[in-house]
């Protein structure tokens, strides 16, 4: 994890803040699951001030319609997922994803309109509302502030690992929480959106600056990473805002709102992080830092290029410098700079090395390259040397196992 000065790594995830609890049980959604939670519930004592982005592909799982619906008064106070099924291109889906929400709410004795609802897994299956209703009744009643890991799990499929994150900081004297879960591992290339994360806070802040917070970090940090670049059709990002810290409320773009977005993109960036780290297959996090940019937009832009290109992913797989794909993905980046300016470094824990200057290969040592790049972690280093624009980007490697883990997804 990335640590930031100021911003204390606590337990609790998604229920570290004030007023929010957890709960993940097993539903048997997927046919044949008998061992793995697949039906999450997020729950805060208090209505909470509440904005989501969504995905961009015009395919959009009925869970989405559903939860713009409940969010256009901005407020919500429950969220319930499953995985295992995606509820998408289903007749019935918008339908079954409403009555998720009113089951939820009849177990929480809350309105049906404050409950948001979101489904991953495979498209194109029908959804039976079955197992889910069984179980919302003991989802409700195990509701916990110590239950953010069964959430988290329920939330996953092909993951191999949680995405969970929380941090402790102080306005005004008072301690605040910023918490979240995510999923995400393969059909990631979220463009304005992610996989599915539910991120929690206990920051009283205005409903105007939490939705411009949310838009901004997000930018830098969900909307930087591609696995294997297919944006999914039920990308949710949702932020919740209990208040019950009892900060003086910010409603100016000030040092209290630097302080909480600071601490949204502590968590948010961690967690995309964890994301590319766990892209299916993935043997390696790979790190794209570029800098010397005419504008951050350009920077970003081939900030993703490089870490989306399949032939860079492949040779990270085999600890490759394969330098020539690296600056071929710079160049046909949609973009405005001069390549013949461009230098291209390779580190991790084991060094850095330099391949490439002046838009142009340079000697160096192979085995000393193969060594960086045979680490867990690699970063690629790119200055065009045409500005100050910076940005980074994340991904993972190509392996044989991503063809694998694709190849039997219904099976």
């Amino acid at each position: 994890m990335v640590k930031f000065e100021g911003y204390e790594f606590v337990d609790g995830g998604v229920c570290a803040a004030e007023g929010f609890t957890a709960a993940g049980v097993i539903a048997g959604i997927k046919a044949g699951n008998t061992t793995k939670r697949d039906l999450a519930m997020i729950y805060c004592a208090e209505r909470c001030r509440a904005a989501a982005l969504y995905t961009t592909n015009k395919v959009k799982g009925a869970p989405i319609y559903v939860t713009k619906k409940h969010l256009e008064d901005s407020y919500a106070q429950a969220v319930i997922v499953n995985s295992g099924n995606a509820n998408t291109c289903n007749e019935n889906g918008i339908e079954i994803a409403e009555q998720m929400c009113e089951l939820t709410a009849e177990a929480l004795d809350i309105d049906a309109n404050d409950v948001l609802v979101g489904s991953t897994g495979v498209i194109g299956q029908p959804l039976s509302i079955k197992p889910i209703k069984a179980r919302i009744p003991t989802l409700a009643k195990e509701l916990s502030p110590k239950k953010s890991g069964d959430a988290c799990e329920a939330i996953m499929t092909t993951d191999t690992r949680k995405k969970e994150l929380a941090v402790e900081f102080e306005i005004e004297g008072r301690k605040c929480h910023v918490g979240g879960i995510s999923k995400g591992s393969g059909m990631i290339a979220p463009n304005m959106a992610t996989m599915l994360g539910f991120i929690t806070t206990d920051v009283a802040i205005c409903h105007e600056l939490l939705e411009k917070a949310l838009r901004k970090v997000n930018q830098l940090t969900y909307s930087m990473v591609s696995v294997d670049g297919d944006t999914s059709t039920n990308d949710t990002l949702i932020l919740m805002s209990s208040g019950l810290a009892k900060n003086p409320e910010i409603t100016a773009e000030d040092k209290n709102y630097e302080k909480f977005e600071n601490a949204l993109y502590a968590v948010m960036m961690n967690l995309a992080r964890e994301t590319a780290r766990d892209g299916e297959g993935a043997t390696k996090l790979l790190e794209c830092i570029v800098k010397g940019a005419p504008d951050e937009n350009t920077a970003k832009v081939v900030a993703k290029s490089v870490i989306s290109s399949s032939l860079v992913k492949a040779a990270m797989f085999a600890a490759d410098a394969n330098w020539g794909r690296i600056l071929c993905a710079i160049g046909y980046a949609k973009a405005d700079f001069d390549i013949s300016k461009v230098s291209v470094e390779l580190a991790s824990e084991k060094g850095k090395i330099t391949v490439c200057t002046n838009g142009a290969g340079i000697s160096f040592s192979e085995e000393d390259a193969k060594k960086i790049l045979s680490e867990e972690e690699i970063k690629v280093l790119v200055d065009l040397h045409c500005g100050e624009g910076e940005a980074i980007a994340w991904g993972c490697d190509l392996t044989f196992e991503y063809v694998k883990i694709n190849a039997e997804y219904r099976t």
